[in-house]
């Protein structure tokens, strides 16, 4: 790839999504990409580029830099996490909201496995605290074909292979005549899926008790960190927790949250902490 096409799409994704992708991952581009060239027609990467640059089309260059974003995701990811999730935040949550509803929100949510690994959990393992309890979880992701797949619950046999134990994969799952395994009508009536871009507000949105943005934030570029950050921070309820993938931080990025005590890569509001503790 010329590094004149590599600067054009790699700006594009920093500007559409807030990713920042090396020059040294400029295979990424291609693989990402490619689906959309060979839909369109175009040969090259240098063709995909005359095309976005020729023609103000604000639709296409938003598809384009949506499908730059990683889709890389897994069942189960950090399963110790979405156990501590179901089993002491939300009961927290619920106690402390005292309206016997919670909502959750996966930001940047793929394809939909960890919402639907949440949902599993709370099939299979749901507390007694959380027994009556109205709990809606949404998924969103920035990319439209990403929230459409994740909407159908259709996944191939590598996809159930990474995380989903035989047991959940048979109790949660039917086998399609195509192969792919469709989650349970149960799991998907338990989430819903919403197109939606983190450097956004998601004001529309509403507000949540817990909010997951795991493993998003470090593909992004650092200048961009604090909007996304301060668009999820803006849909917390008071007491509310973000929880982030393992080894990312806030630190540095702003100054309106801090780490909660005892929990492994969750977030509140600063000042609540020690409070929360007490």
């Amino acid at each position: 790839m010329q590094d004149e096409v590599f600067d054009e799409l790699a700006d594009l994704a920093l500007k559409g999504s807030g990713q920042s992708i090396p020059k040294s991952k400029s295979y990424l581009i291609e693989a990402r990409l490619s689906p959309i060239a060979r839909r369109e027609g175009f040969g090259t990467m240098d063709d995909l580029v005359h095309c976005l640059k020729s023609r103000a089309n604000p639709v296409f260059a938003a598809e384009c830099a949506a499908a730059l974003v990683s889709k890389d995701t897994w069942f189960f990811r950090d399963r110790e996490v979405l156990q501590r999730l179901v089993a002491d935040i939300l009961p927290a949550r619920l106690k402390a909201g005292n309206t016997g509803r919670l909502k959750i929100w996966v930001a940047g949510g793929s394809t939909g496995q960890e919402a639907l690994s949440i949902a599993m959990l709370l099939e299979d393992e749901l507390p007694a605290s959380l027994r009556g309890a109205k709990i809606d979880i949404l998924s969103t992701d920035i990319c439209k074909v990403t929230t459409d797949r994740a909407r159908a619950a259709r996944f191939g046999h590598y996809e159930v292979q990474k995380g989903l134990s035989i047991h959940r994969l048979m109790k949660h799952f039917t086998r399609m005549e195509t192969g792919q395994w469709e989650a349970s009508e149960a799991l998907r009536s338990r989430v819903s899926f919403r197109q939606h871009n983190l450097l956004e507000s998601a004001a529309g949105l509403g507000k949540f008790d817990v909010i997951l943005c795991r493993n998003v934030l470090s593909g992004m570029d650092r200048a961009v960190r604090s909007t996304v950050v301060d668009n999820l921070q803006a849909q917390l309820n008071p007491g509310a927790v973000l929880l982030l993938g393992q080894g990312e931080s806030l630190i540095g990025i702003t100054d309106k949250m801090e780490p909660a005590r005892d929990l492994r890569s969750a977030w509140v509001a600063a000042g609540t902490a020690n409070r929360d503790a007490a």
